[in-house]
């Protein structure tokens, strides 16, 4: 597939996104996101990806929407602003219900929605010298639609002291309000975001990481025991798949269970 405004690839079982357009800070707009909505849905349908990476050319890793970009659409009618936002949120969706993993990989600035993009991840790797911010009340706009995945991520409070400030975090600190996953030194990042992309694809059957994932998601906004009841569903259903009926069987006779080749 052709992409102006992303590169995207499969190497070993790992989807690859890059967002590419370093001039503008790889800001989004209608293309870029249409343009990473394609390739996750490429993704999606390749059984030989078993999770995707975002990172971003130059030195940012997204400073989130294109302001030139918003600035144009001000004198839109509402409905045809609303067609945009929901583009955004279709993204948004995909990736909070990916049957893949997604990881980030930090190396600078992820703001606004480029901010959004690595919370709906469920790695972020980040470099020290990186930071994240929901920064739209400080122009006037509103983070709407990735507050509705932060809440679920690190809790309202939280949600809301970096929300309503506009404020933004180094990567440290990032990490202790369970934003993001891991610091990891600049010259060492890729390397390591890499391996552990490359264990997961090798050491966790996809079937299940796409049923847990799914689960994950579908059970936010139950109670407790109807909760419990899907999970004891999908438990009895995953029982019957062949990936658990072959690791099952792999364990017990003491063989390796790689699910790709390294």
């Amino acid at each position: 597939m052709e992409y102006q405004y992303i590169e995207a690839c499969i190497e070993e079982g790992i989807g690859r996104i890059i967002l590419n357009r370093p001039e503008k800070r790889n800001a989004f707009n209608a293309r870029l996101v249409t343009e990473l909505k394609r390739a996750l849905k490429h993704f999606f349908e390749e059984p030989q990806c078993s999770l995707i990476v975002f990172s971003g050319n130059g030195p940012a890793f997204s400073a989130g929407a294109d302001l030139s970009y918003l600035k144009s659409l001000q004198n839109n009618s509402l409905e045809e602003n609303l067609a945009d936002s929901r583009a955004l949120k279709e993204l948004y969706l995909m990736m909070y219900e990916s049957p893949k993993v997604l990881v980030a990989r930090v190396e600078g600035p992820a703001l606004a929605g480029g901010c959004g993009l690595a919370t709906l991840c469920d790695y972020c790797f980040a470099v020290p010298a990186a930071t994240f911010g929901y920064t739209e009340v400080r122009i006037g706009f509103i983070p709407a639609l990735v507050s509705v995945f932060l809440v679920r991520k690190i809790g309202d409070a939280r949600a809301r002291e970096l929300l309503l400030s506009g404020d933004v975090l180094e990567a440290r600190e990032a990490l202790r309000y369970g934003l993001i996953s891991f610091v990891v030194a600049a010259d060492e990042i890729v390397n390591t975001v890499d391996s552990f992309a490359r264990n997961i694809a090798t050491r966790c059957a996809p079937g299940s990481l796409a049923a847990t994932r799914k689960l994950l998601a579908d059970i936010q906004d139950l109670s407790l025991n109807e909760a419990l009841e899907l999970a004891a569903l999908r438990n009895a259903e995953i029982r019957s798949s062949e990936e658990c009926r072959k690791g099952i069987r792999l364990f017990l006779n003491k063989e390796p269970i790689v699910w790709r080749e390294p």
